[in-house]
């Protein structure tokens, strides 16, 4: 039931999104034509109100009446000064609205093709409640640079972060004291401590992922990189930008794109992930790690040292 309520607040808030202003008549109209109304022809004005309620305290976004067309819209001053807080209720509000259209698209199944992403739905409620209470939790993690788990893993969770679908939570590690990022797919026997925590006040994820492409943070100073990318590649850049900092220098073949980064391992996959189509044109070092990484996937298949010659 909390599901469906769920999916008819989104159904509201897309709605009255794309176009503007309705009145409660035209709201119902559409209602009547959608999957969830279930052959409802309307939805009841008590209903309707305790509605805009909902959607107002999960969403934090305000319905309002024009008391002179008697038309409703979504108050565009609704959000508060956070501009994370937005961020959040905009994602929240895309993954709902894409669940809901998925869900009702169920008759022609046979022609959606989804990916199977590994599922945090086991361990995302816990880190969030343990977040929210400052509590310690323990885990074992296996991470996929490893052959055994480590066993009993505690951290003191800071925040967490989705990232190319999947979940990770960092936090101090009590062991040695250091901040580390751990990927909730594989972790295994989390339970949430009773002991509380004090968050530093420099913890924040806006601040701890500033520099970095990914979830890989270094001790290293951000280096200023420049790379140079073919006109092609140039509008994939502008369309979704490898990084905040990014700045476009337009040429009449490519475009350089500058950036302030950690050189990871993370941003060197990301490179070669372009192909021939972007090149690191500075800081030498991440160059060196490019090439370096190439050349080991290009000694993968040198016959003299190929697998029918091991």
């Amino acid at each position: 039931m909390a599901r469906e309520l769920l999916t008819r607040y989104v159904w509201i808030v897309d709605t009255l999104t794309r176009y503007g202003r309705l009145s409660k008549k035209e709201i119902d109209e559409r209602w009547a034509r959608s999957h969830l109304s279930n052959g409802e022809t309307e939805i009841p004005r008590r209903t309707f109100y305790n509605y805009r309620q909902a959607i107002e305290e999960l969403f934090s976004l305000t319905i309002k009446c024009d008391e002179h067309t008697y038309e409703y819209y979504i108050d565009g001053d609704g959000e508060g000064a956070d501009p994370r807080h937005s961020r959040m209720t905009e994602w929240l509000l895309n993954s709902s609205s894409t669940s809901s259209v998925v869900s009702g698209a169920r008759d022609i199944s046979n022609r959606v093709m989804l990916e199977n992403v590994p599922s945090a739905r086991e361990f995302l409620s816990p880190i969030m409640e343990a977040i929210r209470e400052n509590h310690p939790v323990t885990f074992d993690y296996h991470p996929y640079t490893r052959v055994n788990p480590s066993h009993g893993v505690e951290i003191e969770p800071y925040f967490i972060r989705i990232y190319r679908q999947l979940w990770y939570v960092t936090g101090r590690n009590t062991a040695d004291g250091k901040v580390k990022t751990y990927s909730l797919d594989r972790m295994k026997n989390l339970t949430i401590g009773t002991e509380t925590f004090s968050l530093p006040p420099d913890a924040d994820p806006e601040l701890y992922f500033s520099d970095a492409v990914g979830i890989m943070v270094t001790k290293g100073e951000p280096r200023e990189v420049r790379l140079r990318a073919t006109a092609r590649q140039a509008k994939y850049l502008r369309a979704l930008p490898l990084h905040p900092s990014q700045r476009e220098e337009v040429g009449d073949k490519h475009s350089v794109f500058t950036y302030r980064l950690l050189l990871t391992s993370e941003l060197v996959s990301e490179i070669i992930s372009r192909g021939p189509e972007i090149t690191v044109v500075s800081p030498p070092e991440l160059k060196a790690m490019v090439r370096e990484q190439l050349s080991a996937a290009l000694r993968n298949y040198d016959q003299r040292t190929g697998p029918e010659h091991a």
